[in-house]
């Protein structure tokens, strides 16, 4: 297991970072829609869809979401912030209610089990995190922020895994994931804040010690959230693994459901900070 939580680590951050730096940010945002491409169609079987023209129609409907968000933001090039921190700022209210949904799970099924709304839940959950990635790769010197969120969620993974396995004895959210538990939770936001303090030294970071700390710990209770939000709908539809494009580790958003909350919450956060523009 831990094995294998490294080398996922390692390989994302080879196939996110080499493109983030080398390829000029049209390329990165072809890898972008490639990427939630692959998720929308994991997570139209989540929804419920079963043939391939349904599942096909609604990676066709996220990718038109998705250039919607394009054209509405700006992006790449000329942004615009007040629309990004409004779309951004969504994110995070509907990851707050996600929090909801998953601390009352299963009695909250009824909110959410219809095909149409965990459709629209998984625009929610894909499309802010497509773009907010894509703004951090449009700021230009700051690039290395997409290596960041990456590492950092990978990080608290690996926090969570080793303090969770001496430690955890009180569990997180036992009818979602039965294997969190509180001190993996504490150890992930322990080792997330290791790696933030160790980029705050080596990068001039233009924020306060406080707001990079307390932006770098929301980001990593987000991706936790993040990950407990697929487990919910994949044990509302009885699968293991939302795919098995990666061989051995199941589906592309069995790797990124973690991004898929930090990256609008980080991209949020730096906003709200007055990150520069």
């Amino acid at each position: 297991m831990l094995k294998q939580r490294v080398l996922t680590a390692v390989v994302l951050l080879v196939l996110v970072g080499g493109p983030a730096i080398l390829l000029p940010v049209e390329g990165f945002v072809v890898l972008a829609f490639s990427v939630f491409a692959l998720a929308a169609w994991e997570w139209s079987q989540l929804c419920g869809l079963k043939t391939v023209n349904s599942r096909a129609a609604y990676v066709v409907g996220t990718l038109l979401v998705l250039g919607f968000g394009i054209w509405l933001t700006g992006l790449p090039g000329t942004v615009r912030p007040e629309v990004l921190h409004v779309l951004f700022g969504v994110a995070g209210a509907w990851w707050a209610l996600t929090l909801l949904w998953v601390q009352s799970f299963p009695a909250s099924v009824p909110l959410w089990s219809s095909r149409v709304v965990r459709g629209l839940i998984g625009w929610l959950v894909i499309v802010p995190s497509c773009l907010a990635f894509i703004w951090l790769r449009d700021l230009g010197p700051h690039i290395w922020l997409v290596l960041y969120v990456v590492a950092l969620v990978a990080a608290a993974d690996i926090g969570a895994y080793f303090v969770g396995k001496r430690f955890g004895r009180s569990k997180l959210a036992p009818a979602v994931s039965p294997g969190k538990s509180w001190a993996g939770l504490y150890g992930g936001v322990f080792f997330g804040l290791l790696l933030a303090v160790a980029v705050r030294y080596l990068i001039a970071v233009p924020l306060p010690w406080a707001s990079w700390l307390a932006i770098s710990s929301l980001t990593v209770l987000s991706s936790v959230l993040g990950d407990l939000l697929e487990s919910m709908l994949k044990r509302h539809s009885g699968v293991k693994d939302s795919g098995s494009v990666l061989p051995g580790h199941g589906g592309v958003l069995d790797r990124i459901d973690g991004w898929t909350a930090a990256s609008p919450v980080f991209a949020l956060c730096l906003l709200s900070a007055g990150w520069p523009l």
